[in-house]
């Protein structure tokens, strides 16, 4: 699989945001930004993926929105974690090291 055909598993982008946001506040542009730039451009989120996500977690109320003003002088919704949004960062996380680590076992990233 090349980088551009990576796709996100299920479920996956929740943990990435809730990631994101735990550096700190952020609007829907900077989070997919900052993935980005973290995964040096092999994950690109669109729009119509991620304001959905947003949205979901928001309703879960494990983040929070708040309008602002952003860097461009545009109202944009900021989003924060919430203590709910740690919690499930902290079960989530080591639950994404385990699936990460079980298919380790059978596709190896290398050659043994």
């Amino acid at each position: 699989m090349t980088p551009k055909d990576t796709s996100l598993l299920q479920g996956t982008l929740d943990l990435l945001i809730l990631r994101t946001l735990s550096w700190g506040s952020a609007h829907g542009f900077g989070i997919a930004r900052s993935i980005e730039r973290a995964t040096e451009d092999v994950l690109r989120i669109e729009e119509g993926t991620l304001y959905p996500a947003l949205h979901r977690l928001e309703r879960r109320g494990l983040i929070a929105g708040e309008w602002g003003i952003s860097e461009n002088n545009r109202k944009a919704k900021y989003y924060s974690l919430t203590v709910e949004g740690e919690r499930s960062l902290r079960a989530e996380s080591k639950n994404w090291a385990r699936f990460v680590e079980a298919v380790e076992k059978v596709a190896p990233a290398t050659e043994r």
